[in-house]
């Protein structure tokens, strides 16, 4: 039976090649995916051949690629490899993507996701030409079934001036009813309170709004999402897990939270996934979570019956478990809520609900200053993501990293961060597989021992306690005593010679 019900769509159904012809050098196309689930997967390929043999004629062919997060080889991989993308946002992990940023051949806006949604609408960017967004199908009344991500897809279909659509017949048809699709976003002065009390509250409508008049071209795919593998969680990822629980454990102890937690987030890989399954062996009951994605560790738990729902707005599962969540949606819509990324990392819902948030890093400096983007200050790794949407507003914020990268090369305690993402206000913890530096209520030089003595690891805590303790004989103050002639010192070393430990 065909997933598309609406003889207007049915009309309009065509090749990805010729689809792709309606994109034109110049244009800004807003993409649907998130983290490599709902994406479209055949117009990006068919685009980047028209890109490579425009720039084949010697002629100029370069869009705006504007999408949810990240996506996936197939989208940004294929662009970015024939130079097709002159601007990126609001987030990218893609490597050939990162690499032309590096070279200076994309531009990139590193934009929190709370934030994209609200600058499209207010049309900072420029106008939004054409929108190309998978869904599982299109009902009789011509609205689209959302697939396995939403993202920024509501206000994409609502600003384009043109619609592509892809039909991808390998999403499952039992999506239908998960999501919470909410049409109430305005910009000042004319927002509104969003109703939102519990992490499963509704507010919104289970399909998305399109216009007919706007759809120029119609796909039909069966492809599945692009997900990867998370690697098994090692020593190291279980040790910072087993920190971050018992941290957790002792606020209950404390009275500092209830007995079920409060709505849970984290960030995506091995650490995340180390806590989660953390969770399905320990004694908490009853959890939430409302984050940006739904990782095999969340359906493990709500399989167990310990986490009841999970708001987000997308999946990022491995693949063994993408199949399983088609095969068994009908079963996960009562525990599962996908709806845009506006409402998924709206600052004053994750303040609201009081989400206890948890985030990778890439290095924090002594005082709890946190980079979570940048490698040696200036190249980028992929971008600030939604970290930064519910490290501000959580009710706790946590930092979690192995105390050293590149076999011991790099301490990700460094005496100044190389880059500036989340600053010491937001920050309230930081573990490694080390141990443990709460610094809620502390004091900047007392935020320094405790990162010192916990979160180092053993062969970089000496010539951390070294410098901090010059740093308070030289610094012109001694609220955050910083020795500037050495701050940034241990990058420079390491790009000189391939260590920050210094020549014995």
């Amino acid at each position: 039976m065909s997933r598309i019900q609406h003889d207007s769509f049915r009309s309009k159904v065509m090749s990805a090649d010729e689809a792709a012809s309606f994109i034109t050098h110049g244009d800004n196309v807003g993409f649907s995916g998130f983290t490599g689930a709902g994406y479209p997967k055949l117009i990006p390929g068919a685009l980047a051949a028209r890109i490579r043999a425009a720039h084949d004629a010697g002629e100029p062919f370069q869009i705006g690629c504007w999408t949810g997060a990240s996506t996936a080889p197939e989208l940004d991989g294929a662009l970015a490899e024939v130079d097709g993308i002159r601007y990126r946002m609001p987030y990218q992990s893609d490597p050939i993507m990162r690499s032309k940023i590096n070279a200076g051949v994309s531009d990139y806006n590193d934009i929190h996701l709370s934030h994209s949604g609200p600058m499209v609408r207010a049309e900072v960017l420029s106008p939004l030409d054409v929108a190309v967004v998978e869904v599982a199908g299109i009902n009789a009344d011509g609205e689209g079934i959302p697939s396995s991500s939403v993202g920024n897809n509501v206000i994409y279909l609502e600003k384009a001036e043109k619609i592509i659509l892809e039909v991808n017949a390998w999403q499952s048809e039992d999506l239908l009813g998960m999501h919470d699709l909410y049409y109430g976003f305005a910009l000042p002065p004319h927002r509104r309170e969003v109703d939102i009390l519990a992490p499963g509250d509704r507010i919104g409508q289970t399909t998305y709004r399109i216009d007919a008049s706007k759809v120029v071209a119609v796909v039909e795919t069966e492809l599945p999402d692009r997900n990867t593998p998370f690697k098994p969680a090692d020593s190291i990822s279980e040790a910072i897990a087993a920190h971050y629980l018992d941290f957790l454990a002792n606020e209950v102890k404390h009275d500092r939270l209830p007995k079920n937690l409060l709505p849970l987030q984290s960030g995506v890989g091995n650490v995340a996934n180390a806590v989660l399954a953390g969770l399905l062996a320990g004694p908490f009951e009853n959890l939430t979570s409302y984050t940006e994605v739904i990782q095999d560790g969340m359906v493990d738990l709500i399989d167990s019956g310990k986490l009841t729902v999970a708001s987000a707005t997308a999946f990022s599962l491995s693949p063994d478990y993408a199949h399983r969540m088609n095969d068994e949606a009908k079963k996960y819509r009562k525990n599962i809520i996908l709806r845009p990324q506006e409402l998924s990392n709206h600052p004053e819902m994750i303040r609201r609900l009081g989400v206890l948030a948890c985030n990778g890093m890439i290095e924090a400096d002594i005082y709890g200053n946190v980079n979570s983007t940048h490698i040696m200050g200036s190249k980028l790794q992929n971008g600030i993501g939604g970290s930064a949407d519910f490290t501000r507003n959580a009710y706790i914020s946590a930092f979690v990293t192995p105390s050293t990268a590149k076999g011991g090369a790099i301490s990700a305690i460094v005496p100044m961060v190389s880059h500036h993402d989340h600053t010491e206000h937001d920050v309230q913890v930081l573990i490694t597989e080390q141990g443990l530096a709460d610094m809620r209520g502390l004091a900047p030089r007392k935020r320094a021992k405790a990162i010192i003595d916990n979160c180092a690891h053993p062969d970089y805590k000496p010539l951390l306690a070294d410098y901090f303790e010059r740093a308070q004989k030289t610094a012109n103050s001694q609220h955050t005593p910083h020795d500037l002639r050495e701050s940034l010192s241990w990058h420079v070393r390491f790009l000189e010679t391939g260590t920050m430990k210094p020549a014995s």
